[in-house]
């Protein structure tokens, strides 16, 4: 994820917005209900202990740094999940030029749910890991971060979510796209001339180049770090002005599902995360939920771009309430 100080802070090319850079809830879901006139849909209960064992066994193959074994074989997985809960996969490798010039050996990782009907809702995290705890002591500068929280948590909410869309289907096709070399921005310790654009390289790629041609979506959502006990996802900035109308939906959605508390309606600040460019180069509004953190120094958690970003600090009731309500949101689309 990409930096707060500098990239929270750094303007998005052609955007035009001054942006930050980067156990189970007994309440599952609510019985069908009127609001605005229409029946609200009961979604499947989305089970966190479930998303809990997918974030584990990404990260027990080690931190998912492009070129790395751990990286491949963690890749070969996700995409043999997708495969097994009845997605379509489509494999997007490409070779990208990271801040430094290091050719990363990259896969974006796409499942498709009915995938012959336009009526579709794109979501997404990315899957690497940080090379860097640059946000750590010096020491630990270059080593790279097992990721539970920052990448893991957010592929293992939507492995859940495909789990279930296997066994009941929405009314519309889901894409499921892992991103990859996300994480594989410019780190603090960097003494070069900072470049623009260094971060979110699987999402610049894929958006140039979908996974099939002319691709369209209603609208995006993008999990990011989202497993932190006691998070708290704000209005995030980009996705405010982008993508109001979702963004609200999925809020409210929250609220209606008893989950207030960590989808609080307040702006936040703003990300340059995956959401950017699959709205700058698709045109599809994406919403970032992302923990947010107004009292720290980052604004992200204490375990951010860290070398205790591990499982330990991961929470169920967190992706509880991340997953049940993204898939609230999902079965409620017609």
């Amino acid at each position: 994820m990409t930096v707060f100080r500098k990239l929270w802070m750094m303007c998005v090319p052609l955007a035009g917005v001054v942006l930050w850079s980067c156990g189970s809830s007994k309440k599952n879901s609510t019985p069908a209900e009127e609001a605005s006139g229409r029946t609200i849909i009961q979604a499947p209960a989305f089970n966190a202990d479930s998303a809990y064992s997918y974030i584990d066994a990404q990260v027990k193959f080690g931190p998912r740094v492009p070129n790395s074994a751990a990286h491949k074989a963690c890749g070969d997985y996700l995409a043999a999940q997708l495969e097994r809960f009845g997605a379509k996969v489509y494999n997007q490798y490409a070779e990208l030029i990271a801040y430094d010039g290091t050719i990363l050996k990259s896969r974006n990782i796409v499942g498709a749910y009915n995938p012959e009907t336009k009526k579709r809702v794109l979501l997404c995290a990315h899957w690497d890991s940080r090379p860097y705890a640059d946000q750590d002591e010096e020491k630990y500068h270059h080593t790279p971060i097992d990721g539970a929280n920052d990448g893991a948590s957010g592929v293992g909410v939507l492995l859940e979510i495909a789990r279930q869309i296997q066994m009941k289907a929405p009314g519309i096709g889901i894409d499921i796209a892992f991103f990859d070399a996300e994480d594989y921005g410019i780190p603090e310790f960097y003494e070069g001339t900072y470049k623009q654009g260094t971060w979110c390289l699987g999402s610049q790629y894929w958006g140039r180049i979908p996974h099939v041609s002319d691709y369209k979506a209603r609208f995006g959502i993008l999990l990011d770090m989202v497993g932190g006990k006691d998070a708290t996802f704000f209005y995030e900035d980009y996705s405010a002005r982008t993508a109001h109308n979702v963004m609200t939906k999925i809020w409210d959605m929250a609220e209606r599902l008893g989950y207030g508390r960590y989808f609080v309606k307040e702006e936040g600040g703003g990300v340059t995360d995956d959401h950017v460019y699959v709205n700058l180069y698709r045109q599809i509004p994406c919403v970032d939920i992302i923990h947010y953190d107004r009292n720290g120094d980052t604004g992200f958690n204490s375990t951010w771009h860290t070398v205790d970003d591990t499982m330990e600090h991961i929470d169920k009731a967190t992706l509880q309430a991340v997953g049940q309500t993204v898939m609230g949101v999902i079965y409620n689309e017609q």
